[in-house]
């Protein structure tokens, strides 16, 4: 599906409750699951499983951040989906980097701990995944959040099915391999979430990007306040 299907349609998401109830329930699973994945992907030495955790880690931030913007107009929700978009890109660029390293050091992680955490993962997002099917949809900040539990998903087959590689060659290479395809998927949603909510700010606001951001920002003052 096109990233701009719903640039151009009524905006009917703004303070949307149901909408709310999700992003706690994602916000919550997503925060523990880093906890749990990045303890045991620093101790299995594994570059996908921290890959992972961070990925947890940072949709955790990405629906923290949604929570703030849901109830805004949708201009605010665009920047912050523009926001997250940027944020994915630097998650898939880390994942290059540390796959690289663990390649030049020869890292072999345990088969055994891959494979139990993916299956806990995996869990967990299949279930952030039905919550926020209905909200697939939506315009760029909607449609980010659940970009990021689909690319979650995939992540944490390709997790497993690097787990059946290293305990069967030995080597980390399956490992290292699932990293590179994780940071593709996450720069893929990435140029998804930042081509939507950059037609949204352009075609719907045309407003200056530096009067938007100054504004957020008063917005957000206000709230903290």
């Amino acid at each position: 599906m096109d990233c701009c299907d719903h640039c151009n349609v009524p905006d009917p998401h703004r303070g949307n409750t149901a909408y709310r109830r999700v992003l706690w329930a994602v916000l919550a699973i997503n925060a523990a699951m880093f906890l749990i994945e990045i303890g045991a992907g620093l101790a299995a030495g594994s570059a996908s499983l921290q890959a992972d955790a961070l990925d947890f880690f940072g949709d955790a931030a990405n629906y923290a951040i949604s929570l703030f913007v849901v109830g805004m107009a949708l201009r605010y929700r665009a920047m912050a989906a523009l926001a997250k978009g940027s944020t994915m890109g630097l998650f898939g660029l880390w994942v290059i980097g540390t796959a690289a390293w663990h390649a030049l050091h020869g890292t072999v992680p345990s088969a055994f701990t891959m494979g139990a955490v993916g299956f806990v993962a995996l869990a967990a997002n299949a279930a952030s995944f039905g919550l926020l099917w209905a909200h697939r949809s939506g315009d760029a900040n909607m449609r980010s959040a659940w970009i990021c539990t689909r690319n979650d998903v995939l992540g944490n087959l390709a997790v497993l099915l690097a787990a059946a590689g290293v305990f069967g060659t030995g080597t980390g290479w399956p490992d290292i391999i699932v990293a590179a395809i994780m940071a593709s998927l996450a720069l893929q949603g990435a140029w998804l979430v930042i081509r939507q909510s950059l037609a949204e700010l352009h075609e719907r606001f045309p407003v200056p990007a530096e009067k938007a951001a100054r504004e957020l920002l008063e917005v957000v003052r206000t709230y903290l306040k």
